[in-house]
């Protein structure tokens, strides 16, 4: 690859991720859609500016030896977002990429388990949050987003800011939940956040400006799931007992 390519393709890359902020995408999808255009633009010696369907043939099935039909869909999405308002050209292969349609029921843990994966999880701050996630029937992001704020304890319910299509909503808040997250924050009594992160330990997280790190929560539930011999993966669900703090 010449320096004029590289420097070109560097120029467009920052384009488009400031077209992606703009549109108002969420980070995960703005991650995606720029980790596809590194992925595309690293495979085609940065030159994509003008990539037939042959290339795009060649790519995709390649691609689609290492990763998942949802690597391939968000690569695709990426390149068609970045054509669009980059490069300004319409994309003109539509039926390129069809994968196939599949309905899969949600892989939920039963209250036995979920009750043996709390008390397996030796961590505080982790115990509480998946017992909180669990509890409330929350993804991953949305439990870190929670503020303290977002508590109402007198309607009993929880305020579920920046979901899935950017949209809020409510949930309801069970007693035990309540009680738990109130003893909680009583520990570490950060005044916004409801998981500060524990840099720093416990006598610091008053003082956090941000949550618990998402990569921390996700290690340590795969380790504790496999210690617990759990084969499932997702903790949303209905109500459970109370958990204790120790």
């Amino acid at each position: 690859m010449s320096a004029p390519s590289e420097s070109n393709f560097k120029q467009k890359y920052q384009n488009h991720l400031k077209h992606l902020r703009l549109k108002g995408l969420q980070p995960k999808t703005i991650e995606a859609y720029a980790r596809a255009v590194r992925r595309i633009g690293a495979y085609f010696d940065h030159q994509i500016d003008d990539l037939s369907e042959q290339q795009l043939t060649d790519y995709f099935t390649d691609l689609l030896e290492s990763h998942s039909w949802s690597a391939v869909k968000l690569d695709l999405y990426g390149l068609k977002f970045y054509y669009s308002h980059v490069l300004h050209k319409p994309w003109v292969n539509v039926d390129l990429i069809k994968p196939p349609k599949t309905q899969r029921l949600p892989d939920i843990v039963t209250v036995e388990e979920a009750q043996r994966l709390f008390m397996a999880t030796h961590t505080l701050s982790y115990r509480v949050f998946y017992f909180t996630v669990y509890s409330l029937g929350l993804r991953l992001g949305e439990g870190l987003r929670l503020q303290v704020g977002d508590i109402d304890a007198h309607r009993r319910r929880v305020h579920i800011r920046d979901s899935k299509g950017n949209k809020d909503r409510f949930v309801p808040l069970p007693k035990s939940t309540l009680d738990l997250l109130r003893r909680f924050w009583q520990l570490h009594r950060n005044p916004a956040l409801l998981f500060p992160n524990r840099h720093g330990g416990l006598k610091a997280a008053h003082r956090a400006t941000s949550p618990l790190d998402r990569g921390g929560v996700q290690s340590t539930l795969r380790t504790v799931v496999a210690d617990c011999g759990i084969k499932k993966r997702s903790l949303r669900t209905a109500c459970v007992t109370p958990m204790p703090l120790t």
